[in-house]
């Protein structure tokens, strides 16, 4: 990491994760397929590593989520790596239905020989289950209950709004479970950590916010410094550390305290809040390594 970066301590994982996680286990011999929603602008940050150990062989569908959000291009780039690793890969956004609609047509297609077999055995009309694994706010609710047509799960911009599992008829022939976001408990990097945080999958309490809005500044630099530009009306400095770039930016932005003095408190708010709301434009945090 950049000497310029802050380093910040984050607490992650609540008790009740264990938990969670045990519950998914228990349940993975129920199921025929594991759909894994991940969020398109952090698709390896968004991707639990437990989940290989815990999916075991069974076929996997890679759903990127909240494409509206991300770089498109790199959307695409995440995409490809995916499925030349021979996933199923579908993008979308849950929040407006696109792309959700395909997911049933993609489970048949990966389960074509389980539909088979079930069909040899005089089983045909036993309906397929899937289970739907992602980790917290990643817009898992949204997209079952855009599959359902009706409010199936309860939807939230908070983690953690879906306590329990719960079994929910998307179509004929298909059942989904849903189970809670399960994070894991250590982080490689505290980029993870930051991605994480930056996209609500973690509680933004538990963290020092004007560091991470410091850091997220000089990701931005580093990677989009058009869209600074474009949002605060200013060339970033490349000599700047992050902090400093947020004084540039609440100047801007005219929020002054006695003494001119840049309210940093107010600027790193507005920062998350409109990279949260896309008001700052499609950003990716990740691109695909190297194959």
């Amino acid at each position: 990491m950049d000497e310029r970066y802050e380093k910040i301590a984050i607490q992650w994982f609540p008790g009740h994760m264990t938990k969670a996680q045990r519950m998914v286990g228990e349940n993975m011999k129920l199921v025929d397929a594991v759909c894994e929603l991940l969020d398109a602008r952090i698709p390896s940050a968004s991707r639990n590593p437990d989940i290989d150990r815990l999916a075991g062989d069974k076929p996997r569908i890679v759903i990127l989520n909240r494409i509206d959000l991300a770089d498109p291009a790199v959307t695409d780039a995440w995409t490809a790596y995916f499925r030349r690793r021979g996933l199923t890969v579908l993008q979308t956004d849950a929040r407006s239905g696109k792309g959700v609609q395909q997911l049933p047509a993609a489970v048949r297609a990966v389960l074509k020989e389980k539909i088979a077999a079930l069909e040899a055995k005089g089983q045909g009309s036993r309906p397929l289950r899937i289970m739907i694994l992602g980790i917290p706010n990643v817009g898992k609710s949204t997209l079952i209950n855009r599959l359902a047509g009706r409010r199936a799960a309860v939807a939230g911009d908070k983690p953690g709004v879906t306590r329990g599992k719960q079994w929910i008829h998307i179509d004929s022939g298909l059942d989904l479970l849903d189970t809670p976001g399960i994070l894991w408990p250590k982080f490689d990097a505290q980029e993870v950590g930051e991605a994480l945080a930056l996209t609500n999958a973690i509680k933004a309490e538990v963290l020092d916010r004007e560091a991470l809005a410091a850091n997220f500044m000089l990701r931005l630099r580093a990677m989009y410094p058009g869209l600074i530009e474009q949002r605060y009306k200013f060339t970033p400095d490349p000599e700047k550390n992050g902090y400093e770039l947020l004084e540039d930016a609440g100047r801007k932005r005219g929020f002054l305290v006695s003494g001119g003095e840049v309210d940093i408190e107010r600027m790193a708010a507005t920062l998350l809040k409109e990279f949260h709301d896309g008001a700052l434009g499609r950003i990716s945090l990740e691109s695909p390594p190297e194959d």
